[in-house]
């Protein structure tokens, strides 16, 4: 229904810190993990318990084969020895369909709840407050719901089955070494020295691979930024400052990938030889027993293969290890996303020790009138003294009622405040001090599904969804009827929709119609018509129409929007002249306010831009000398 604008204000930082999104604890990881498992229990204990079969099944085999060796030794037949090995046969068959099965319902448990995880993100993704998601930067989101998604898939589809099989052999073949000899037992568990390197692993693991995704996400971020305003880039001779600010975003990459790969580098090697060392153990202690009679050489056969056998699953376990700790931290900012709702910025006044748990909800708006009480704000809050130029207030203690069904325009020169007022009308953005209240309740406090019943900002940024005419209209009203929808098609001038070869079942994007810039926030328009909010606030939103179309669009929008309050941040001063009062902004602050007759006649900071922008000519469409 409408684009969120781009943030105004100063340059920041291509790299954002402390606007990034929130990344789950430890604490909240593991208890969303255990719900996503307690979603699908059935079919996660059906896979532990085929895994468990499966690796009793394996124990068999050199069991029996030490059986084989101790009965040749003692004479034993040929036919004592197929028969053992006819049951070796059968229990390696077993082992076999056991293990694939419960690799099958691993893999349908791990395609379900990542379908669950995919689900969630997006619904709390398109959840967030837009101003969260502006300060966080697309590049973060981006990563999040792509790179780390695929991570825990990927996990959850591979992983999770085959640490969970080699996890019940590794257990099972330790326990039938100490079986068949205590001692022998203690020389196999000499494979757990291993252990050692896996935990200073682990310990130094999740930090460093958080590190790495969030250089991973700042780098996106930084991309696609410089992609998007290439022209812009060009245009002002930013290519090596930009230039600058990616070769520090990959060096910054590269530093975090190069932490985790000498992580890697220690513990692999570390573990091969912990494979070995067990396996000499037991040959060596079991031939000083079996050499003093205290152990079969049979025995002495199927522990080694036991040992031998442990380094398989040992193997895939350590395999898995470094995967399971990059979708480890890749499912920590998946799940910090859940975070980000709460931190939807609210006011001083409302919340002045805040606890989201404790806060009751807002009430209701008790009617359509806006008000904006001593006003000021500044971006990235204003309240961190040690980088106070950084957070310079942008508006100035500004003080306005709108009344309901009024026309109001705010105009004024380039950076004036007029996008940021309009940010905090829609409850984009809350101030840092003073309110801005719709029915006497704070605009920024109110539900985000309340709100846009209530308030619409729409901007010269517009989105064309892939999907038909149709269902580009009825995002903004699912149940309209095709009369509804051409009647906002005509109420914002756009007859082009008529001439269209399927109508409103008419392809857009990709492969069929492809709408331009005009008709693209004609469109927009059109949604915001089909919403019927209260309030209305355009953002030079037809700032990418010719004058004609503009002026045409504009007074059917006005003529369909007539008894809702509208305000216009007026791009073409003629919106002004249409308007019932005009504001004037300057450097934040409020400085004019009244009719369009009044004000020229006042002959004050709008007297001066109605003038120049008469002597330049209505069709340049300025609003600054």
């Amino acid at each position: 229904m409408t684009a969120t604008a781009t943030r105004p204000g100063p340059s920041e930082d291509p790299l954002p810190g402390g606007a990034a999104l929130p990344v789950a604890g430890p604490a909240a990881t593991r208890r969303a993990a255990l719900r996503l498992i307690r979603r699908d229990g059935r079919a996660f204990a059906l896979m532990l318990a085929l895994n468990a079969l499966a690796a009793g099944a394996g124990l068999a085999g050199p069991w029996l084969l030490g059986r084989i060796v101790d009965t040749v030794r003692a004479g034993g037949g040929v036919r004592t020895v197929d028969r053992l090995a006819l049951v070796i046969l059968a229990c390696g068959l077993a082992q076999l369909l056991l293990a694939r099965y419960a690799r099958y319902v691993g893999h349908r448990f791990g395609e379900r709840t990542v379908a669950r995880v995919r689900e969630q993100y997006v619904d709390r993704a398109l959840a967030l407050p837009a101003a969260v998601v502006e300060r966080a930067g697309t590049g973060d989101l981006t990563a999040r719901g792509t790179s780390d998604v695929t991570s825990v898939a990927r996990t959850l589809r591979d992983a999770v089955p085959e640490v969970c099989v080699a996890a019940a052999q590794a257990l099972f073949l330790l326990g039938a070494v100490v079986v068949l000899d205590p001692l022998l037992g203690l020389c196999g568990l000499g494979v757990l020295g291993g252990v050692f390197v896996v935990r200073w692993y682990l310990r130094r693991a999740h930090g460093a691979y958080l590190a790495e995704g969030a250089a991973t996400s700042a780098l996106a971020e930084l991309l696609a930024a410089t992609a998007a305003g290439a022209r812009t880039i060009e245009a002002l001779g930013l290519q090596e400052r930009r230039t600058a600010a990616s070769e520090r975003a990959v060096e910054r990459c590269r530093r975090t990938r190069t932490r985790t790969l000498f992580l890697r580098s220690v513990l692999l090697p570390a573990v091969d030889v912990a494979y070995v060392l067990p396996v000499v153990g037991v040959l060596l202690a079991g031939g000083a027993l079996h050499g003093r009679g205290g152990i079969s050489l049979g025995a002495v056969i199927a522990a080694a293969l036991y040992l031998r056998q442990l380094s398989d699953p040992l193997a895939t376990i350590l395999f898995w290890a470094e995967q399971l700790q990059s979708s480890g931290a890749a499912f920590a900012r998946v799940e910090g996303l859940g975070q980000a709702r709460q931190t939807r910025p609210a006011p001083a006044a409302l919340l002045p020790h805040p606890s989201p748990e404790a806060s009751p909800a807002p009430a209701a708006p008790v009617d359509d009138r806006i008000d904006v009480t001593a006003v000021h704000y500044a971006y990235g809050g204003g309240d961190d003294s040690r980088s106070p130029a950084a957070h310079r207030d942008v508006l100035h203690g500004v003080d306005l009622t709108v009344r309901p069904g009024e026309r109001l325009a705010l105009v004024g020169p380039s950076g004036a405040g007029k996008s940021t007022l309009g940010r905090l009308l829609a409850g984009i953005d809350a101030p840092r001090r003073g309110s801005v209240t719709v029915g006497r309740v704070p605009i920024a406090a109110l539900d985000p599904a309340v709100l846009r019943r209530q308030v619409v900002l729409v901007t010269q940024e517009h989105h064309v969804f892939l999907g038909t005419l149709r269902d580009n209209l009825q995002l903004a009203a699912p149940g309209a009827e095709d009369a509804a929808l051409h009647a906002a098609l005509a109420a914002v001038g756009a007859e082009w929709a008529a001439e269209l070869p399927a109508g409103l079942d008419t392809e857009l994007g990709a492969g069929g119609h492809r709408p331009d810039g005009s008709q693209s926030q004609q469109l927009a328009l059109a949604r915001v018509v089909l919403a019927d909010p209260h309030t209305v606030i355009l953002d030079e939103a037809t700032a990418l129409l010719d004058p004609r179309t503009a002026r045409h669009t504009e007074r059917a929008l006005a003529a369909v929007l007539k008894g809702r309050t509208v305000i216009a941040i007026a791009h073409r001063l003629h919106t002004a002249h249409d308007a019932d009062r005009v504001a004037v902004m300057e450097e934040g602050r409020l400085t004019e306010l009244g009719t369009h007759d009044a004000l020229v006649v006042a002959k004050g900071a709008y007297a001066a831009l109605w003038q120049s922008w008469h002597s330049h000519g209505p069709s340049e469409g300025s609003d600054s000398p």
